[in-house]
């Protein structure tokens, strides 16, 4: 027996918070949409530490700011750093930001499972159709463009959804982001592997920067260590796919084994327990995550967050990512659907700016992990600019211009490493001077975000931020050459005013 065929204007696969974001926001315009989740929430989820572009940015056009609030989520002023030629720990915090001092110069470490349910039933209430354990199965298509999907309900029935466009938010797992009929290509610069686990009773850096994430690093890679609560901690080991085969027998030994490398992070769970029973009593393992799809769009599809690209933990670029891209998906499907912009017009501008947001903290984090001194290692020897190689090149090219500007950056190739290198170095250079963190920031953190490195990866999440906070009096320039300009409500896109 055939399914019943629904009929909406966009299907959503996935509740997490790109999902959430985009449904949200196509919503709020009036749109039917129909989100489709597989599991059931609250469910576990890594990616812990926000930015504040997310908070006080994606939140406030969502309607969440006030539910975070009282959530009761640490407060997070930035992230403090064991890392580079200085032993001593330094800040990054997010105040010094252009745009980001005040009052929002803040994000939250978050429980997962509790921010993400949040931002889900936040979506339900501004009238999106959430639809928990419902994993779609297939993709309705044909060569013109994706017609919708069909996914197996609750009640274990085969359902066909037909929708305008299908939004693929369904995490790095994602089975159906082949449709954009794109390849999904993985970094080898950041190919790692990352062994997590939570423990009570851990230690706080001191106050004010008592809910920072700290990342330190150590001979095989670095460690994170993020405050969820006054007692309850995430850590995780970032290390080489080489010392994946540890991992298959005692992982629990394996990341104490790590821990114990790590001085300042081993001091800090000195007299810590790990949790052993419940959501965040098992240890877990993630790898080949570093990775970006050479194409985000085909007509009627869109990728977003984790089922497009990932970079690499260590900045929280993450729910960034996701929400940005989930943020960008609903102006261009809002401005298709309302007649305003052609489709080819409106995901060359979503396709434009994600690229280009990958492409400027893939540059910012490689030329963090190139800092870090340790000549001797393996783990950081394979993370030096100066070892890039062709498939990482290729990554990065691809990442940059979609399929069809590959042959030319090959051939200045060099000129690209050299650009990598200055900005690792200048931002080497920012660090010595910014000082430890016990260093008054002031005069001192306008180091950092004066190198162009930096500059860039906050441009746009300046912008969100701006638009979160003064709403329709925000006014933003083309990102792109030639390109649009979101709506006064920021849900659409723009021709800019000549």
């Amino acid at each position: 027996m055939s399914p019943v065929v629904e009929n909406v204007d966009v299907v959503v696969v996935g509740g997490g918070p790109g999902g959430s974001t985009v449904s949200t926001l196509l919503a709020k315009r009036g749109h039917s949409v129909v989100l489709l989740e597989k599991e059931k929430f609250p469910r576990y989820q890594i990616g812990e530490s926000l930015l504040p572009s997310t908070v006080h940015g994606i939140g406030r056009l969502l309607g969440v700011t006030e539910e975070l609030e009282k959530a009761a989520f640490m407060v997070k002023r930035g992230g403090s750093f064991r890392w580079g030629t200085n032993p001593v720990p330094w800040n990054f915090l997010f105040a010094v930001a252009p745009e980001l001092s005040g009052p929002t110069s803040y994000a939250y470490q978050v429980e997962r499972l509790k921010f993400d349910e949040i931002l889900l039933r936040n979506a339900a209430a501004k009238g999106v159709d959430v639809r928990e354990e419902s994993p779609v199965t297939e993709v309705v298509a044909d060569d013109e463009r994706v017609r919708g999907v069909r996914y197996t309900g609750a009640d274990g029935v085969q359902h066909e959804i037909r929708a305008s466009f299908v939004v693929d938010a369904s995490g790095n797992r994602s089975r159906i982001h082949q449709n954009v009929r794109g390849e999904r290509i993985y970094s080898d610069f950041f190919k790692n592997i990352a062994v997590f686990g939570y423990f009570e009773g851990g230690k706080r850096l001191p106050a004010p920067d008592s809910g920072n994430i700290l990342c330190a690093a150590f001979d095989e890679g670095w460690i994170w260590y993020i405050p969820l609560s006054d007692t309850l901690t995430s850590v995780g080991a970032v290390i080489s796919r080489e010392h994946a085969a540890k991992l298959q027998g005692d992982q629990e030994k394996s990341l104490r084994g790590f821990i114990d490398r790590c001085e300042i992070v081993k001091g800090f769970l000195s007299d810590a327990t790990r949790v052993t029973e419940g959501t965040y009593g098992e240890i877990r393992t993630r790898k080949d995550y570093s990775y970006t799809n050479s194409s985000f769009h085909r007509p009627g599809m869109v990728l977003v967050g984790d089922a497009a690209c990932f970079i690499d933990p260590v900045f929280s670029t993450g729910v960034h990512l996701s929400t940005y891209a989930g943020l960008l998906a609903a102006r261009s499907i809002n401005s298709v659907l309302a007649g305003d912009i052609s489709e080819d017009r409106a995901f060359e501008e979503f396709e434009g700016r994600y690229r280009r947001e990958f492409r400027v903290f893939y540059e910012f984090l490689s030329a963090f992990y190139d800092m870090q001194s340790n000549e001797d290692s393996y783990f950081w020897k394979a993370r030096k600019v100066t070892n890039f190689e062709a498939t990482d090149l290729e990554a990065f090219v691809t990442l940059v211009g979609g399929v069809h500007s590959g042959e030319q950056a090959f051939t200045n190739a060099d000129a690209m490493v050299e650009e990598f290198q200055k900005s690792s170095a200048g931002l080497a250079d920012a660090v010595e001077r910014t000082g430890s963190m016990q260093t008054e920031s002031g005069e001192r953190m306008h180091h950092l975000f004066g190198t162009p490195v930096v500059r860039e990866v906050m441009t746009e999440m300046n912008n969100i931020q701006v638009r979160g906070v003064r709403g329709a009096d925000a006014f933003e320039a083309p990102l792109l050459s030639d390109g649009l300009v979101p709506s006064p409500d920021g849900l659409a896109w723009t021709e800019e005013a000549k």
